[in-house]
């Protein structure tokens, strides 16, 4: 993981000295030290990924990408498995790797965590056990009824984070 980093404090006004009138408040350093981007790497998290690396960016912030493996997601009709679980983790990892390298591209401490269980618990133990600021998802958009009859991962991260979560809706396209 990354050493810790210092945070720059203002120096607060002597008590005996008087309240400024109607200035703006001074700028503070931003307290989002450290994102947490869930994504299962795949187009549909497009807009995730590039708002959590523009923020990232912006604060100076490292991040971590959390993808997670839904072992349940791999099954197909009669029990067989459409993928096994070390060749998604493989491919996982290299796209995460590349990931990692924009980062140090764009000079953002990037690191990765590929899990297995279930996407929306995983998401959130990682969210406490790494202790970040705030959690970046991505929303396929399928709306309210997508959400009664698929789950919504993205409402399970928001219901139960320890942190503020964004959720990033899909953009209308992207350059390739």
């Amino acid at each position: 993981m990354t050493a810790p980093q210092s945070v720059r404090r203002t120096a607060e006004q002597p008590p005996s000295a008087p309240a400024p009138a109607a200035s703006p408040a001074p700028t503070q350093p931003s307290t989002l030290r450290k994102l947490l981007l869930a994504t299962d790497l795949s187009e549909a998290s497009f807009s995730a990924t590039e708002e959590a690396f523009d923020l990232a960016g912006r604060l100076d912030a490292s991040l971590l990408i959390v993808s997670v493996i839904d072992p349940g997601s791999l099954l197909l009709p009669g029990g067989r498995f459409r993928a096994r679980i070390d060749q998604v983790r493989e491919r996982r990892e290299q796209l995460a790797q590349e990931l990692v390298e924009r980062g140090k591209r764009d000079g953002i401490t990037v690191s990765f965590l590929v899990w297995t269980g279930d996407p929306g618990d995983m998401i959130v133990s990682a969210a406490e056990a790494e202790r970040v600021d705030i959690v970046l998802v991505g929303s396929h958009g399928r709306g309210a009824v997508g959400r009664l009859l698929l789950g919504s991962v993205s409402e399970h991260v928001v219901r139960n984070a320890p942190c503020p979560v964004l959720v990033c809706r899909p953009r209308e396209a992207h350059p390739a």
